[in-house]
C-alpha cells in the first residue's frame, strides 16, 4: 500500500465572499435539482440498498419449537420458569451520516464544477433520499480538524440547514506544526473517531471527500465495525494529470505553501500521476480491508449514473 504523500496542485480558482442572499439562492437551486433526483430516481434504489440492514428488539414471547435458541432471554426465562425468546424486527428507521471534507483541496476545480460543488450536490441527493424514506440525517464537517457537527434529525428545514453548510462552511487556513508530520493535512481519521464517539447507534455513513488525507486505515476499520460505511471519492482531472502549462506557481492545497514548477517536465508529470495513483490505491486497499464500499468519480462525471449503479448493485 502506498504511503501517504502531500501534493501540490495548480492554484484553484479565486473565490470571493458570498452573501447570504446568494447562499439562499444556491440552496434553493440545489434543493430543486437534487430533491427531484431523489424523488424520481433514487428513492426506490436507496430503499432497497439500505432498508432492512439492521434489526431492532421488538418483544419477548414464549419459546416455540423451531425458534433459534440463541434468542432465548434467560432473565425472563428464569423469572417465569418458562422458556422465552427475544423477537426482533427490521429497523423501520435508519440514521444517515454525511462525513464531509471541506478542506481547501476540495475547492480545487478545472472544469465547470469544483470538487466541493459535486460533493455538495451528492450530499444533498443523499439527504433528500434519506428524508424521503423517513430516515434521520446528520453531518460531520472536517478538514485538518473537526469543523462542525449537525446531529441527526428529520424534516425539510433540517435538510436545508445541512445544504446551507455544504455550500457555505469554510475552514480556516490550518496552522503548521513542525513536530507533527501530517500537520495541515486533511484528517479523515479524526472525523471517523468523532463519529464513533458521538453516534452509538449503527448508521449508514457516507464519506464525501477527495481522500487526499493523512493515513486513516485503522480509524476506518474501527468505524466500519459499527457503521455501514460508503466512501465517495471526488477528484478533479488535474488531480490525476498535471496540466502542461510550462512554468507555473503551485500551492499546497491544504497549507497554502507556494512554489514554482515546470509542468512540461516529463519526469515531474510521471511522478505527479504516480502520487495520485498511489493515494487512490491506498484508499482502495483501506476500504477493502475495512469491508466498506468505495466509489470514485471525477468532479465533472455524471454522478447520477454512478450513484444509481451503486444503489442497484447493493
Amino acid at each position: 500500500m502506498a504511503p501517504f504523500q502531500k501534493r501540490n496542485f495548480p492554484e484553484p480558482f479565486a473565490t470571493t465572499a458570498v452573501t447570504t442572499a446568494e447562499i439562499l439562492a444556491r440552496v434553493r437551486r440545489i434543493e430543486i435539482k437534487t430533491k427531484g433526483l431523489s424523488n424520481h430516481i433514487f428513492a426506490g434504489e436507496y430503499h432497497t440498498a439500505f432498508k432492512g440492514r439492521g434489526m431492532s428488539f421488538s418483544e419477548v414471547r414464549e419459546y416455540a419449537v423451531g425458534d433459534d435458541v440463541r434468542n432465548i432471554d434467560w432473565n425472563v426465562t428464569a423469572r417465569s420458569n418458562t422458556p422465552h425468546v427475544k423477537v426482533f424486527e427490521e429497523e423501520r428507521e435508519l440514521t444517515v451520516m454525511l462525513l464531509v471534507d471541506i478542506s481547501r483541496s476540495s475547492l480545487f476545480g478545472t472544469s465547470s464544477r469544483s470538487k466541493r460543488d459535486t460533493i455538495t450536490e451528492i450530499g444533498a441527493v443523499l439527504s433528500f433520499s434519506a428524508s424521503t424514506n423517513n430516515d434521520k440525517v446528520g453531518a460531520i464537517f472536517f478538514s485538518d480538524k473537526m469543523e462542525h457537527f449537525i446531529p441527526p434529525k428529520k424534516g425539510r428545514s433540517h435538510i436545508l440547514r445541512i445544504i446551507r453548510q455544504l455550500i457555505a462552511l469554510e475552514p480556516d487556513l490550518p496552522q503548521r506544526n513542525p513536530v507533527d508530520e501530517f500537520s495541515g493535512s486533511t484528517r479523515l481519521a479524526l472525523a471517523l473517531e468523532y463519529l464513533n464517539n458521538v453516534l452509538k447507534k449503527r448508521s449508514i455513513t457516507f464519506i464525501l471527500s477527495d481522500l487526499v488525507s493523512a493515513p486513516y486505515e485503522q480509524a476506518l476499520v474501527l468505524a466500519a465495525r459499527r457503521h455501514d460505511v460508503v466512501g465517495i471519492q471526488v477528484y478533479d482531472q488535474a488531480d490525476r494529470e498535471l496540466p502542461k502549462l510550462g512554468l507555473v506557481q503551485v500551492a499546497d492545497a491544504e497549507t497554502g505553501e507556494r512554489r514554482w514548477i515546470d509542468t512540461s517536465d516529463k519526469h515531474l508529470r510521471v511522478e505527479y500521476r504516480r502520487a495520485f495513483e498511489g493515494m487512490r490505491e491506498y484508499g482502495v486497499q483501506a476500504f477493502r480491508k475495512a469491508g466498506a464500499s468505495l466509489l470514485s468519480l471525477r468532479s465533472d462525471d455524471d454522478y447520477v449514473k454512478t450513484l444509481d449503479t451503486f444503489f442497484r448493485a447493493r
